[in-house]
């Protein structure tokens, strides 16, 4: 090739290779400073349309799994009143067999009908106040729950399970209760028997949908887990890849910088051929 004063071919070349040696140093660096190994769309089109479907789903299951959990609160809510009842009931047993008896007098028995007494409201007033957020749980009213767990749309993904469940002492049958005789307390028995089995229905029907809940949360940790270490190999910056990436542009553009210091200097060769 012959010496050319107007255009420097070797000048032009240099530019090109340092132009693209500093493109790859900026992208290595925004790489790493992103964390984020798709700086841009052009990147890889493809791994970012799939990145993009994968972050939409984790972060659906995570909100699904915040609504488990959520639900979870509101049975182990419900699960501790009947708990509460539970006990009363067994107290009230309790003093039914001791006023049964003649080991005390009537004096003794209107005290402990006034305990009895006490107990019921505060069985009543457990079932009347025990709520989630502004849903009442354990008055009958709160009828079919319906609860998301899954990342996307379809009746598969909703748990449905009833809230019907009435502890008040008038459906229990308790709310008759005395013990200010001998015959009344002996009658008592048998209604808080009746009462207790019907407590137990109820906490095993939540022990039931909190078990199941349980699962689904464990499900969905599986799940989040593993579609985020998909995405992460798509998406994440591969730190050691970009580091080299750094250094070895760094080497070729300073290569480059001098290549074109000297290729600056041909046409000055030339002119020396005019002097």
């Amino acid at each position: 090739m012959g010496l050319r004063i107007s255009t420097n071919m070797p000048s032009i070349s240099a530019q090109r290779v340092l132009a693209v040696q500093q493109k790859r140093m900026e992208h290595a660096t925004q790489a790493l400073a992103s964390g984020s190994r798709i700086v841009q769309a052009a990147d890889d089109a493809a791994g970012l349309a799939i990145s993009e479907s994968l972050k939409g789903q984790t972060r659906g299951i995570a909100q699904a799994r915040n609504n488990a959990f959520n639900a979870g609160s509101a049975i182990q809510v419900s699960e501790g009143g009947l708990n509460e009842i539970n006990n009363i009931l067994i107290r009230l047993r309790e003093l039914g067999i001791q006023s049964a008896s003649d080991n005390i007098g009537d004096k003794e028995r209107g005290f402990l009908n006034e305990e009895s007494k006490q107990l019921l409201q505060e069985a009543d007033r457990i079932a009347k106040t025990t709520r989630f957020g502004d849903k009442l749980l354990l008055d009958g009213s709160g009828g079919e729950q319906e609860y998301h767990v899954g990342a996307f749309a379809g009746p598969e993904n909703v748990i449905k399970f009833s809230l019907s469940t009435d502890a008040r002492a008038s459906e229990l049958g308790i709310d008759s209760i005395s013990m200010e005789d001998k015959g009344s307390a002996r009658e008592s028995l048998s209604t808080v028997d009746e009462a207790l089995q019907k407590i137990g229905t109820m906490r095993a029907n939540f022990g039931s949908i909190q078990s199941r809940l349980n699962a689904t949360v464990s499900n969905l940790d599986i799940q989040y887990e593993n579609l985020s270490a998909a995405n992460s190999r798509i998406r994440d910056t591969d730190v050691a890849k970009e580091s080299s990436e750094i250094a070895s542009a760094q080497v070729l553009q300073q290569a480059a910088v001098s290549v074109l210091a000297q290729a600056n200097q041909f046409p000055g060769v030339a002119l020396k051929l005019l002097g």
